[in-house]
């Protein structure tokens, strides 16, 4: 996937995790929940960016395994809101659900690959 197309998907990921939002319950669960998957689903987008001026492989693996991390963090809080019954719109935390699985999926390739080219690189 082209970088730029990436970055976007991620910044339109985060943008709709925020959407989402409004549909979760005012309580204190949902406030806590609401308030670590702001987090979660929009620190991808920031640290996508950050690895895209990356100082190294090492620094650039590292970075991505940021984003791969967070975006798992988010799915499991989508997963614990979903189950707790925090929201009615089970539409759209299914959609939002199978869109940071293909992100997961994304990023698990990207981060094999630098390192395997990496690993070529220092033979």
């Amino acid at each position: 996937m082209d970088k730029f197309k990436l970055e976007e998907r991620l910044i339109d990921f985060a943008a709709n995790i925020i959407l989402f939002t409004n549909h979760v319950d005012k309580s204190y669960a949902g406030n806590h929940l609401v308030g670590q998957i702001v987090r979660s689903s929009t620190s991808p987008a920031l640290n996508y960016g950050e690895a895209q001026s990356a100082e190294s492989k090492k620094d650039f693996i590292h970075k991505m395994g940021i984003c791969l991390k967070e975006l798992r963090e988010t799915f499991n809080c989508l997963k614990i809101i979903e189950r707790a019954n925090l929201t009615s719109n089970t539409e759209l935390i299914n959609k939002l659900k199978i869109e940071v699985n293909e992100l997961i999926s994304i990023f698990v390739s990207s981060i094999k690959t630098a390192k395997t080219n990496s690993e070529i690189k220092n033979r």
